[in-house]
């Protein structure tokens, strides 16, 4: 029958055929940072409000893994997640800390 379309599979049916290396690997690249997302995400929302300073640093460093985030920018992020006054008070101070736990 003229104008027939048969997907370009010679009438076999079933369309493109998904799986393979080529598409996993194609598949991974799209979505397979999803969850380092999630958490990077999760990580920009916390903030310390009541808690703790340590418990803060605790909770920060749990959320920091998988993140994708390390460096001067997983220290923005800490810095911007801190109680107001603590971090006014750090600028203040002369010698500032080299590392969250200090």
């Amino acid at each position: 029958m003229e104008g027939k379309h048969d997907g370009g599979n010679g009438g076999r049916g079933g369309g493109i055929r998904v799986g393979g290396r080529i598409f996993n690997m194609f598949k991974e690249r799209i979505w397979g940072g999803e969850e380092e997302l999630v958490k990077a995400a999760e990580l920009r929302k916390l903030k310390q409000e009541g808690r703790t300073m340590e418990e803060f640093v605790q909770e920060f460093k749990q959320a920091a893994r998988g993140s994708g985030y390390e460096g001067r920018p997983l220290v923005e992020e800490f810095k911007r997640g801190m109680n107001g006054e603590i971090r006014r008070k750090l600028m203040e101070a002369e010698n500032l800390p080299a590392s969250i736990e200090q």
